[in-house]
């Protein structure tokens, strides 16, 4: 049982070695170790406070693309709007437009078919009376071929026509 007991030299010694390391250890080594964890305690907290900044710049960056859209969609509806109602008005005016040139061309018609028929008309009664001078003359021709016959006429003539 004497190696379970522990001897006073052993004791002795063990506690120097033991106050010895403590001493060179918390000389030289516990400042590094602790400034290293402290430093790396730091890097860490850092890295978390970049972090919620960066998901903090992601919400704001998403609520402003959010409000971008929103803007982007309103201008999108008013120019949609605008341009219908540009393409209708648009529309609008070329039928009337072209309302007016039909109504003017149908006008311009209905002037010319005016025109041609009182042409035409001045025509035939141009061609009626060259046939009805033709006739009368073939008639009188006929008729008044002996002297007689144009004597009596003349006189029937003289005695139906007023004089003024």
């Amino acid at each position: 049982m004497d190696l379970l007991t522990p001897d006073i030299g052993l004791l002795f010694w063990q506690l120097v070695v033991f106050g010895a390391l403590f001493f060179i250890l918390s000389k030289f080594a516990w400042k590094p170790i602790t400034a290293s964890l402290k430093e790396r305690e730091t890097n860490i907290q850092s890295a978390l406070d970049l972090a919620e900044k960066t998901r903090q710049e992601m919400i704001a960056l998403k609520a402003d693309n959010e409000k971008l859209l929103a803007q982007a969609r309103t201008e999108r509806d008013t120019i949609l709007r605008g341009a219908k109602e540009a393409a209708d008005k648009l529309l609008s005016d070329t039928q009337k437009k072209a309302q007016a040139e039909g109504q003017r061309i149908l006008e311009q018609a209905r002037e010319s078919m005016q025109n041609e028929r009182v042409a035409m008309v001045a025509a035939m009664k141009k061609e009626v009376v060259t046939l009805s001078i033709e006739v009368a003359e073939k008639v009188l021709r006929r008729e008044l071929a002996d002297k007689k016959a144009q004597e009596d006429l003349v006189k029937d003539l003289v005695s139906t026509s007023r004089l003024n």
